[in-house]
């Protein structure tokens, strides 16, 4: 399935792959993704969002979304991070606790351009699906929208 410029697929009965390309130097969108005065821009889908983040390997992160008169908080892990090229941390949105998935994120550079391939690993074919289903791809796309919009000012 394609939204815009964001493509989403299944490639497993455990696993989300998400891939977007940026107009952007990969350093640039790598940092987006590693510093929290970046990260308040885009990720929330432009949303207000309050960060607390401790980017190394092992350190932890949690981000409150405010829409709609509500909170959306998530949080998780950093497994392992080798910048410029890659984020591995873990995922949990704290309204469904319990349900914490894996993700990958590769930074890939050509010609200027940034690809972001996300891949999300989940522990049930279940859990996969409920977060397809969930709108994820809608609110990754629009948080993408945003990080376009960002960069181009950067």
């Amino acid at each position: 399935m394609s939204r815009d410029d964001l493509t989403v697929t299944l490639p497993s009965d455990l696993e989300i792959q998400m891939v977007r390309a940026f107009d952007a130097p990969r350093a640039l969108v790598f940092a987006a993704h590693a510093d929290p005065e970046h990260i308040k821009h885009w990720w929330g889908r432009g949303n207000p969002l309050d960060i607390q983040m401790d980017f190394r390997p092992g350190g932890k992160y949690r981000f409150v979304e405010h829409a709609d008169g509500e909170e959306y908080a998530f949080r998780g892990e950093y497994l392992e991070i080798q910048e410029p090229e890659r984020i591995v941390w873990t995922f949990e949105f704290e309204g469904m606790p319990g349900h914490v998935c894996v993700e990958t994120i590769a930074f890939t550079e050509v010609d200027g351009k940034t690809t972001i391939t996300s891949l999300t690993r989940f522990d049930t074919k279940e859990d996969r699906d409920g977060m397809a289903a969930s709108g994820m791809a809608d609110g990754a796309s629009s948080s993408y929208d945003a990080l376009a919009t960002y960069l181009e000012k950067l």
